[in-house]
């Protein structure tokens, strides 16, 4: 069935019943068809399904407007596209309408003199979803013209119109979005004035524009994200605007280690075109990356306020298997398997991430990313390897002996070294959780077991020796707040 192309053809079509419907009825409307139908109303948000969809889910039923409050990292802005998946497939507004006209009700001054010209011959536009969702970032620098416009003399000296006629204006974002739905980033960095500007126009749905007095009425959804933080860093949401928000929504980092490796595993590129090595990444591999987000988050060197971004273990993801593919490159292996000495490789992914507290910077963030490294390591390797018997390897290292691991070591030599430690390749090998099938697979897990050996300290390692015996008991260790401990003195990772 073709769609109407003019107004008359449009009264007689489907739409003519629904003309009349607002944005926030219809996703409402195509929210309550989706959860009738069971659908998954946002397929690509994991570890929300409990706690922040259900609260966006009663906002859109409710007809709020809302805000997403959160640290960085946290899909804020990914949910807000999201909500284009409410909207209706394609939607007509009256042909050439810079504000989306409704056939049925046009508010700017052009659509009612078109209609009143050319009654049911008025021509018809489609406009799909995606471009009814309109996004700002806020920016100290935007402007009341960027949001809602200003008087364009062209337009005047053009049309032959006095300044004060509306069909001088040239719209900004907000009008824009009519119909639709409009999204600002980081709310608080919108100067006061705009905000003014914003609270007015949802209220009482008039604005002055050069002084002129103009009313438009939106039919829009206007959705915000915040960072809590910026409520006192860097500006805040001034109380008519706030009070004018329907629902404020609290988002959060993953829960747990699996939300988080699913959310990795789904963001991170990892299908490397035109790689002839098959990419294989251990699920203990994608535990550990995911676990040093979680030691950092509550790591009391880092700031809480600033937040650590699922960016992160992504980042160090993508960085670490890239080490592990030149590794395969220079090797000319068939298979990328990333190891724990890859994911040392990706610091750069993960001390960019960091807000360090005053104590944290006096340490230094390598030092602090190869301690968390050491952390997650440690606690992954007790869900492997907890309560397997470790006795022989620990006295291998204890009797003088030491492994010295190389980021760029081909399989084949690092299974050899490996193979020299009594009992290291075999309890790797007998564990019924690590898949052993491939030597880059029982390569990367034996890191793991001497790294959670090294995180017990049962083990020590240098950069210059590698895997080596323990070092002396903390008894040696400078406890003084800013002072140099055994790590720092003999040279631990």
């Amino acid at each position: 069935m073709s769609r109407p192309t003019t107004l008359g053809e449009l009264k007689q079509s489907e739409f003519a019943k629904t003309g009349a419907r607002s944005v926030k009825d219809e996703l409402r409307a195509n929210l309550i068809r989706k959860l009738e139908r069971e659908e998954t109303i946002f397929p690509d948000i994991v570890g929300y399904e409990d706690t922040v969809v259900p609260q966006i889910i009663n906002a859109i039923l409710a007809r709020h407007n809302f805000i997403l409050l959160g640290l960085r990292g946290q899909a804020k802005s990914r949910i807000l596209r999201g909500l284009t998946t409410l909207l209706d497939k394609e939607m007509p507004i009256v042909a050439g309408s810079e504000i989306n006209d409704n056939p049925f009700a046009p508010l700017s001054a052009y659509g009612k003199r078109l209609i009143a010209e050319q009654g049911d011959n008025t021509p018809i536009d489609w406009v799909g979803r995606d471009s009814r969702y309109v996004e700002k970032l806020a920016t100290p620098d935007v402007t009341i013209a960027d949001i809602l416009g200003d008087v364009d003399p062209i337009k005047a000296a053009r049309g032959g119109h006095i300044l004060s006629d509306e069909l001088t204006i040239h719209y900004g974002l907000l009008p824009r979005a009519n119909r639709g739905i409009f999204a600002i980033n980081e709310l608080p960095d919108l100067a006061g004035k705009i905000q003014v500007g914003l609270f007015n126009i949802m209220q009482e749905g008039d604005v002055q524009i050069k002084g002129y007095p103009v009313r438009l009425p939106l039919d829009i959804m206007l959705v915000f994200t915040a960072n809590p933080e910026d409520y006192t860093a860097r500006g805040k949401i001034i109380t008519p605007l706030k009070d004018r928000i329907g629902s404020e929504i609290i988002t959060h980092y993953p829960q747990t280690v699996d939300h988080g490796v699913t959310i990795t595993s789904q963001e991170a590129w990892t299908k490397r075109e035109g790689s002839r090595a098959e990419v294989i990444i251990p699920g203990f591999i994608r535990q550990v990356i995911e676990q040093i987000a979680f030691e950092a988050r509550k790591d009391q060197r880092i700031d809480k306020r600033s937040g650590v971004s699922q960016r992160l273990p992504i980042s160090v993801t993508e960085n670490a298997l890239s080490n592990a593919e030149r590794r395969a490159i220079v090797n000319k292996e068939t298979a990328v398997v990333p190891r724990i000495s890859d994911i040392h490789a990706a610091l750069p992914s993960i001390t960019g991430k960091l807000e360090l507290e005053y104590e944290g910077e006096q340490q230094g963030a390598e030092k602090i990313a190869r301690e968390l490294i050491r952390k997650a390591a440690g606690r992954i390797y007790d869900q492997y390897f907890h309560g397997a018997n470790v006795n022989r390897i620990v006295e291998w290292f204890n009797g003088g002996n030491s492994l010295r691991v190389g980021e760029l070591d081909s399989d084949r030599s690092s299974l050899h070294d490996f193979k020299s430690v009594p009992d290291l390749v075999e309890t790797v090998t007998r564990s019924r959780t690590i898949d052993s099938s491939r030597p880059g697979l029982i390569i990367s897990a034996c890191e793991l077991l001497l790294e959670g050996l090294y995180a017990q300290k049962k083990i020590s390692r240098s950069r210059e020796r590698g895997y080596t015996k323990a070092d002396p008991e903390p008894a040696q260790k400078h406890t003084g707040r800013f002072g140099r401990g055994w790590d720092d003195l003999s040279g631990v990772n």
